[in-house]
């Protein structure tokens, strides 16, 4: 098994993790209602996709 031959430093170890960072989640607006929802998802507030009621809405 492969053992390292030397200690990794703080700035090799921080150059090589600094595109681990969580990213922010992406939000648009929706066009039935205009709150904000996930994109490629059903609306969660009035239950829309792509133009079209796929989950029933308990909001009357």
């Amino acid at each position: 098994m492969a053992s390292p031959k030397s200690k990794i430093s703080r700035s090799r170890r921080g150059s090589r993790n600094a595109h681990s960072s969580l990213q922010p989640t992406g939000t648009h607006n929706c066009p039935q209602c205009g709150s904000l929802s996930k994109p490629h998802h059903a609306c969660t507030s009035c239950g829309y996709y792509k133009g079209r009621e796929v989950i029933k809405s308990t909001k009357a």
